[in-house]
C-alpha cells in the first residue's frame, strides 16, 4: 500500500507548477504523466513559437532566459527538463491514472496502469490537448485525417486541405507551404480570427492574396473521401482535391474522466464546479489546475495564468491542515 501526501495527475508546467508550491508548504508531491515532462508540448509542431514570452512562462522562480522575445518548442523543452532537475521534483513517467476514488478513511485511491496509491489530495492538471474536437463528418475517420499537425517535409507535392481558422491551421498551413505542398485552408468563420497571432497574420494574408494559399471562408465541411474534402459556401457545394486533411479546430477538456471520478460538470460550458478561490472541486481534497479550469474555453487559461493555480491549492490545503480539518 503505497501512501503520498498528495498527488498531481499531468506533468505539464501547470502541475509542475502545482508541485513547486506543494513543495513550498512541506508536501512531497508525486506527479504521475502518462506520457513525459510536458508532454503536450512536446507534441507540439516542431518548429512551434509561443504566443507569450518566456518570463511569462516560468514557474518555480526559475529563469527561462531565451535570446528571442518568443521561445520555441525546443526551449521551452529544455527549460521544463530543467525545473524539474533544479526542484528534484517526482515524477512517474509513462503511467496513466485510470481513476480515482473516495475511501471511507477520507483517503483517495488512485489507481493507474502500474500501480494503486492512497493520498490525501489529488490535484488534476491534465490539460486538453489529448481530445481533439471533431466535425462529425463521413470520412473524418479516414487515414488521411490527422488531427495534430507534427512537421511539414512529408507532404512536399502534395495536395493538403487544412480545416479550421485559428493559429494552429494557419502555423501548419505556413509550414506546408515552406515544404513544398500546395494548400488550401477551409474556415468557417466570415473573415480571420482575432486570436490569430499578430506577427504571423501579415505572412499569411500574403500567401493567400498572391494565391499561394487557397482560403475559403464560410467553409462548412460535409464529407471527406479518398481524395477530395467536400462543403459547402454560401448554399453552394463545392470540393477540393487533397491528398492529406488537417483537422485543426481546437481541444477539449477530458470530461468523462471528470465525470468518472465524481467531479460536477457544467454542462453548457464544460467547467468543472470549482472554488475560483481555492480550485478544489466540489470533491473535497481534488483540485484542479491549468486549462482544464477553463471548460471549452481554452483561449481563457494559459501557462502564464494556470501556472499560478498551485499556490492557491497550496494556501487551501494549508488552512485545511492549520484548521485540523481533514475532510
Amino acid at each position: 500500500m503505497q501512501i503520498e501526501d498528495s498527488i498531481i495527475v499531468g506533468g505539464g508546467p501547470c502541475g509542475l507548477a502545482a508541485a513547486i508550491a506543494l513543495q513550498e508548504i512541506g508536501k512531497t508531491p508525486l506527479i504521475i504523466e502518462k506520457g513525459n515532462v510536458v508532454n503536450a508540448i512536446y507534441h507540439y509542431p516542431t518548429h512551434q513559437t509561443f504566443f507569450s514570452t518566456s518570463e511569462k512562462l516560468e514557474i518555480g522562480d526559475v529563469s527561462f532566459i531565451t535570446e528571442s522575445y518568443k521561445p520555441k518548442r525546443n526551449q521551452a523543452l529544455v527549460y521544463y527538463r530543467e525545473v524539474v532537475k533544479k526542484k528534484g521534483l517526482r515524477i512517474n513517467a509513462f503511467e496513466k491514472v485510470l481513476d480515482v476514488a473516495k475511501q471511507p478513511d477520507g483517503l483517495f485511491q488512485v489507481t493507474t496502469n502500474k500501480h494503486t496509491y492512497f493520498t490525501r489530495y489529488v490535484v488534476i492538471a491534465t490539460g486538453y490537448y489529448d481530445n481533439p474536437n471533431y466535425m462529425n463528418v463521413p470520412g473524418e475517420d479516414l487515414p488521411k485525417v490527422y488531427h495534430y499537425f507534427k512537421e511539414a517535409h512529408p507532404y512536399f507535392n502534395k495536395d493538403v486541405c487544412v480545416i479550421g481558422g485559428k493559429n494552429s491551421s494557419v502555423d501548419a498551413a505556413l509550414e506546408l507551404v515552406k515544404a513544398g505542398a500546395r494548400v488550401t485552408v477551409l474556415y468557417r468563420g466570415k473573415e480571420y480570427s482575432p486570436s490569430i497571432k499578430p506577427w504571423i497574420l501579415p505572412e499569411f494574408e500574403a500567401l493567400v492574396r498572391t494565391g499561394t494559399i487557397l482560403m475559403e471562408f464560410n467553409a462548412h465541411v460535409k464529407k471527406i473521401t479518398d481524395n477530395q474534402v467536400i462543403y459547402t459556401k454560401d448554399g453552394e457545394e463545392k470540393e477540393v482535391r487533397n491528398d492529406f486533411v488537417f483537422a485543426m479546430i481546437g481541444y477539449h477538456p477530458d470530461h468523462q474522466f471528470l465525470k468518472t471520478i465524481g467531479v460536477k460538470i457544467d454542462q453548457e460550458s464544460g467547467r468543472p464546479f470549482i472554488n475560483p478561490d481555492t480550485m478544489e472541486t466540489n470533491i473535497n481534497g481534488i483540485y484542479i489546475a491549468g486549462v482544464l479550469a477553463a471548460g471549452n474555453n481554452a483561449n481563457e487559461i494559459f501557462i502564464e495564468n494556470g501556472r499560478f493555480h498551485g499556490e492557491q491549492i497550496a494556501r487551501s490545503i494549508t488552512d485545511i491542515e492549520v484548521k485540523g480539518d481533514n475532510k
